[in-house]
């Protein structure tokens, strides 16, 4: 799996073979408190507009969340849990967030600046040895995606492996092993290209200032401040999700996906169909994401934490100012990131993609308006993440028929060329 996030969105949707039958269409229901008042006004358009999306790219399943103050706020489930049954998705589910993750560990690393423990000028060689270039790749520069090192998930050894052994239990030593042991792609801070080696460096940051495993810290500074009792970052010899939570699909394998998620057209159209299943790939170890990408969330929990993500919570008003200044156009038009954030046209926030689940958390600073949405199918067959073609399509009820959404940083060109690869576990 190429570079592990698909941060901040990668797009479309599968539907059609994901409900109950190969003919049944995605059915919604609203969250159990929207149904004791009247619906906002958006919700006919919204529901419509999701259902025909799941039908158009096989999606099995997704939970969307709107809290607006304008407009009001709502949660509906679509589809099903697990293919060739009738088990609705509950909103209650728990997801694997993927890339969401990486917001959690560079919020880390800047509230230990904000401690005077480290500065984001500081060489990574100051705390890890070994990294190429480690004597001028800084943290900002590992934060915001600049540092020019390979990422390992694009490695095919690699992809193997979790194709063969998906139980396996990776260390933070071997992925770096992986990385290193592969030229770095550019000079420090010259161009933006995800990678996945970056963050998980960051990680190690964390535990080494901290003195504490990365949940300890994740917890202590994070999910208990803002009371987020549905998130979790499991130990590495742990692949379970805390239940309820959907069974998790993706089609073709890590190693076919390497280049590009989008299946051939023949393939595309018989997943639509419904009669090319995606594999269930629930339970594969994601210690490979680690803070990449390995934590657990429901929607409401990511809403919450998008608000703080975005709002300001989480970190003293001159570094959260240091945060969102840090954003920058990447790969052109609204599209862009920054510390350990995207942004996706108005929206800021990430996205996350992991075999099996896409989920996108974005929060409009100007108008409040917050967009959660979680689902159990990586990429649809066109090869967009799915949850990013529900974002798509939801944008312009919001913002106007002439809404045209950016491109997703995570798949961007870097400031110059470089054609970007599919994100796994983004």
């Amino acid at each position: 799996m190429k570079t592990l996030a698909t941060s901040l969105v990668a797009v479309v949707v599968l539907a059609a073979s994901a409900c109950s039958s190969d003919t049944a269409e995605p059915e919604s229901t609203p969250s159990p408190t929207s149904s004791d008042q009247a619906q906002p006004e958006y919700v006919a358009e919204l529901e419509s507009t999701v259902e025909q999306l799941m039908r158009d790219n096989a999606i099995p399943g997704a939970v969307v969340q709107i809290s607006s103050p304008d407009r009001g706020d709502w949660t509906g489930t679509f589809g099903t849990s697990a293919l060739d049954t009738d088990d609705p998705i509950s909103a209650d589910d728990h997801f694997r967030i993927g890339s969401n993750t990486k917001t959690m560990t560079v919020t880390a690393i800047l509230q230990l600046v904000q401690e005077g423990r480290l500065s984001l000028d500081d060489p990574i060689s100051k705390y890890i040895d070994g990294v190429p270039n480690g004597d001028t790749i800084t943290l900002a520069q590992l934060a915001e995606m600049r540092s020019g090192l390979y990422s390992y998930t694009f490695d095919p050894d690699f992809n193997a492996t979790l194709d063969r052994e998906p139980e396996k239990v990776w260390t933070q030593e071997e992925l770096l092993q992986i990385a290193f042991a592969r030229p770095v792609n550019f000079s420090p801070g010259e161009q933006f290209e995800y990678s996945n080696t970056n963050t998980v460096l960051l990680g190690l940051v964390v535990e080494e200032l901290t003195g504490m495993p990365v949940a300890e810290a994740f917890d202590e500074r994070i999910f208990a401040p803002l009371g987020l009792a549905n998130t979790s970052f499991p130990a590495i010899e742990d692949s379970s999700i805390p239940d309820p939570h959907p069974r998790g699909y993706m089609f073709g394998t890590n190693v076919s996906t390497i280049d590009t998620f989008e299946l051939p057209d023949d393939q595309q159209a018989a997943a639509v169909a419904g009669t090319l299943k995606p594999n269930d790939v629930t339970d594969d170890n994601p210690s490979w994401a680690w803070t990449a990408g390995a934590a657990i969330s429901t929607v409401d929990d990511m809403t919450t934490y998008v608000k703080a993500l975005v709002g300001g919570g989480l970190l003293d008003e001159q570094m959260q100012n240091t945060r969102l200044d840090s954003v920058q156009s990447v790969g052109g038009g609204t599209a862009g990131y920054g510390l350990g954030m995207a942004q996706f046209g108005p929206l800021l926030g990430h996205d996350g993609q992991l075999p099996g689940f896409m989920t996108f958390m974005g929060h409009d600073p100007d108008t409040d308006l917050t967009i959660v949405i979680a689902t159990n199918l990586s990429t649809v067959p066109s090869g967009e993440g799915s949850a990013l073609t529900l974002v798509k399509g939801i944008l312009p009820i919001f913002y106007g028929s002439d809404y045209q959404a950016p491109s997703d940083p995570a798949r961007a060109p870097g400031a110059e060329e470089s054609t970007p690869v599919p994100t796994p576990g983004g």
